[in-house]
């Protein structure tokens, strides 16, 4: 039997190498070898992710290496996130994703809902061309702490200011955090979001702070 070390190394090596199908084995054989799931998770998909994050920012990697790097962690969590329900670990808050209607972009909107993902959080990702009306019923399906939705073009821009009011007009406890390449703090601010996000790493530290406290970021 590998050492458990070893089983985690390779784990975050399988992310950062955006190999998926080593990234669903090595989760398998984590969870064989007695590692619990937040172990696997903590240890081994998220520093791997962080890696790749790292690398982009400095522009050692570019989009297609950060995508791969996310569908093996999407891999591997497919795998570890059943073993999760385990009372071991509560999850970091409920959140409900999507890109704004319109608008079918999806990469974006992925990376942030894997990180959520890997970072604790239960992720109900209602993929893209997401209606209002949709992230409402879904957020008051599951009990959603926080919402976040993306626009990728300045035309669905305006959906994201819909999207709050709708929120707040239906009396939902649930925060709302924004983001996408047109969008910035200050419209974020102009729409009454509670956050705002520029990347997926940023999206795990506002969503946390969101959750714990509250309070605009």
């Amino acid at each position: 039997m590998i050492e458990s070390d070893e089983v985690l190394a390779a784990l975050r090596q399988a992310v950062l190498a955006g190999d998926d199908g080593a990234a669903g084995r090595l989760a398998r054989q984590a969870l064989g070898n007695g590692i619990a799931a937040l172990d696997a998770i903590e240890k081994g998909l998220v520093p791997g992710i962080r890696e790749a994050g790292r690398l982009w920012e400095e522009g050692e990697f570019f989009l297609p290496e950060l995508v791969t790097a996310a569908q093996a962690m999407k891999a591997a969590m497919a795998i570890l996130q059943p073993a999760l329900g385990d009372g071991r670990s509560p999850a970091a808050g409920r959140v409900v994703i999507g890109t704004v209607e319109g608008d079918i972009h999806d990469i974006g909107k992925t990376l942030v809902a894997t990180m959520l993902s890997a970072s604790g959080f239960a992720v109900a990702d209602e993929g893209s061309s997401v209606p209002v009306a949709r992230f409402v019923a879904r957020a008051q399906e599951v009990g959603a702490d926080l919402v976040c939705a993306s626009a990728l073009l300045t035309t669905t821009m305006p959906k994201q200011r819909e999207l709050v009011a709708a929120v707040r007009g239906a009396g939902l406890p649930a925060r709302v955090m924004v983001g996408g390449a047109p969008v910035t703090k200050g419209w974020a601010q102009s729409i009454g979001a509670d956050g705002f996000a520029d990347n997926a790493l940023e999206a795990v530290t506002v969503a946390r702070a969101l959750v714990g406290r509250g309070a605009p970021v």
